[in-house]
């Protein structure tokens, strides 16, 4: 019964394994997931990449851990005390030294190409549709539109008790960032006063917000959506209350948003009219007023 037990055991721990990557894809777009295994789902073409190369590298480790068990479990049981009463006395073997070495060396080679060319394709892109400026402030972010007359807004966190139907608690914000989908973005991000960092896992962009630097990243959201992150940099007492929330629109739903953002965002950001005041009444003249000679001052 306990080896039964241990049996199927094994076998529910291979069957998710071999699932894990899968039900990565099955969770909702751009948010975490209670229970939820592995990665987020894509929302863009660098998180497949990043999806592609988690893939390969789990494989990869559950060929070695297999491997390796196979291979203890056999030594456990070949050369035991029973079965090998008088124990070898080699110390060296040219073979399997060479192949412990220059097989790891393999497996890191292997790992290494696509990691270098994930992170390169995550670094910059050379074909930007537009440019978005990333400001991380204690605690809350603030978003610029160069390339569409400059306007810029704040986003922060609506509160628990505020929250409308289908809001997420701690995600949710009052001015999310309005990206069009399907385009390519360019983000320019900077720091205000501490290390920040902007963070959208499902969008596979993460670029620290460092004050006196201009880092650059870029993302894609494939569809429209909502995409949910967090500053993960541990920035303050309010850390936890800068979450992002990047929506992404039609391309021509996006040109109104623009259109009707200019003037909305520029009147929120424009300095109060100054009041002329009316000029003051001459003062009377007192006796404190009146000139004095040297004798009386001293």
């Amino acid at each position: 019964m306990g080896m039964r037990l241990v049996k199927n055991g094994f076998w529910s721990l291979i069957a998710l394994a071999m699932s894990w990557p899968a039900l990565a894809e099955t969770t909702a777009l751009g948010v975490p997931t209670a229970w939820g295994t592995g990665l987020q789902a894509s929302g863009g073409p660098i998180m497949t990449a990043i999806h592609d190369f988690n893939e390969l590298v789990f494989w990869i480790m559950v060929a070695i851990t297999i491997f390796v068990g196979v291979l203890l479990a056999w030594v456990v049981f070949r050369y035991n005390e029973r079965r090998n009463p008088v124990p070898s006395q080699t110390s060296h073997h040219t073979g399997l030294e060479i192949a412990w070495t220059v097989v790891p060396v393999l497996i890191l080679i292997v790992i290494a190409i696509p990691s270098f060319r994930l992170i390169y394709y995550q670094d910059r892109t050379a074909e930007a549709d537009m440019t978005i400026n990333v400001q991380g402030r204690q605690w809350y972010w603030n978003y610029s539109y160069p390339d569409h007359g400059g306007f810029a807004f704040d986003s922060r966190p609506v509160p628990t008790e505020d929250l409308q139907p289908g809001q997420m608690r701690n995600l949710a914000v009052d001015e999310p960032l309005v990206v069009p989908a399907g385009r390519n973005i360019r983000v320019i991000s900077t720091g205000v006063d501490v290390i920040h960092s902007f963070f959208v896992p499902s969008l596979g962009v993460q670029r620290y917000s460092i004050p006196g630097r201009s880092i650059e990243t870029w993302f894609r959201a494939d569809r429209p959506g909502s995409f949910y992150g967090q500053c993960n940099q541990i920035c303050g007492v309010n850390h936890w209350f800068m979450p992002i929330e990047v929506r992404a629109i039609p391309p021509a739903e996006f040109d109104a948003w623009v259109a009707s953002a200019r003037t909305r965002y520029a009147a929120a950001g424009a300095p109060a009219p100054v009041v002329a005041a009316a000029p003051a009444a001459p003062a009377l003249a007192t006796a404190s007023d009146a000139p004095i000679s040297i004798a009386q001052a001293r």
